[in-house]
């Protein structure tokens, strides 16, 4: 069957061909005659002379040369080797003497997800999950950071000299509460992760995100001993939300703020060597606003944290 866009049937291809091979027609005129190319009609004319009437019917598009398929052995090998070291196509092509490229096949083909998108220690697929509305989650987590002394570290001094007043500055913890819907974040350096200061931390993470619009609905956090004391449940039951903690041994659960946090260190606190923990602390309020209003977030689509909240104030530009 022709397709819709044939100028030619088989009868006007027959009738062109017959033209051009039998009656002595010039190559151009025939092909002006019947509205097509020259090389159109070359082809056609061809194929008459090589197959008769039945050279003017379409051809199957299927190539003359197929891949060959890879044997059922190799292709159960890939498998138990993803299945069972967790390995990606590169490492597996070296042991089974295939090319990365057919290995990354065979994977799609038995449809086994990325490494990437699997859970390291079962293998089993990430169930990736998303709040319907800011507010409905927020992510509470703290990360530790060695302070900077005076005169730099040792990505400044080299390791030798850094190491000499690296215990005399001490630790700065990190606290972060992060939006499940949005990812906007709020972050302050605090000295300690006692639940008094955790607590003192979500009243003015949940004041921050109420000056955005966003009510905060529910809190997550890890089994730290901070959150599950009673000052934690008393906070969170004056300020009307509802708390959450996470599976034991499980980060995963909290992965959006854990991801976040290696984001600040990869962005931000390790960015540049800083000369003191005052320079880094200076630079920490731009990078904030700049991830929160201006940074694509690739777990977003490429839009921006503060893309996703619905009448949020303070819109840079």
């Amino acid at each position: 069957m022709c397709h819709r866009n044939a100028p030619l049937t088989p009868t006007g291809r027959l009738r062109l061909a017959v033209c051009i091979v039998e009656d002595g027609w010039p190559l151009r005129r025939a092909a002006e005659r019947f509205q097509v190319s020259h090389t159109t009609a070359q082809r056609w004319a061809g194929r008459y002379r090589k197959s008769g009437w039945a050279g003017m019917y379409d051809r199957s598009s299927r190539p003359l040369h197929q891949r060959h398929k890879t044997p059922a052995p190799v292709e159960d090998e890939v498998v138990r080797l993803r299945q069972e070291h967790r390995i990606g196509p590169q490492r597996i092509a070296v042991r089974t003497g295939i090319a990365a490229s057919t290995v990354h096949r065979i994977l799609q083909a038995h449809r086994l997800p990325p490494l990437s998108c699997t859970d390291r220690a079962t293998g089993r697929p990430v169930r990736r999950y998303e709040r319907a509305r800011p507010g409905e989650l927020v992510h509470v987590d703290v990360k530790k950071l060695g302070r900077i002394p005076d005169g730099g570290g040792h990505r400044t001094l080299g390791r030798a000299a850094g190491r000499k007043n690296r215990q005399a500055a001490g630790v700065a913890y990190l606290h972060t509460a992060l939006d499940d819907h949005s990812r906007l974040a709020y972050t302050e350096d605090l000295p300690d992760e006692k639940a008094a200061t955790c607590a003192g931390f979500l009243e003015r993470a949940t004041a921050w995100f109420a000056t955005r619009g966003i009510p905060v609905e529910r809190v997550l956090t890890d089994n730290a001993w901070a959150y599950t004391k009673n000052t934690w449940e008393q906070t969170c039951r004056r300020l009307g939300i509802s708390p959450r903690w996470t599976r034991p041994w499980r980060p995963q659960t909290n992965g959006k703020v854990e991801r976040f946090h290696r984001t600040l260190l990869e962005e931000w606190a390790y960015q540049r060597p800083y000369t003191s923990d005052a320079e880094r602390r200076a630079a920490f309020d731009d990078w904030l606003d700049w991830y929160n209003y201006h940074r694509p977030h690739t777990g977003i689509d490429g839009h921006t944290p503060a893309s996703r909240v619905t009448n949020v104030s303070e819109q840079h530009t």
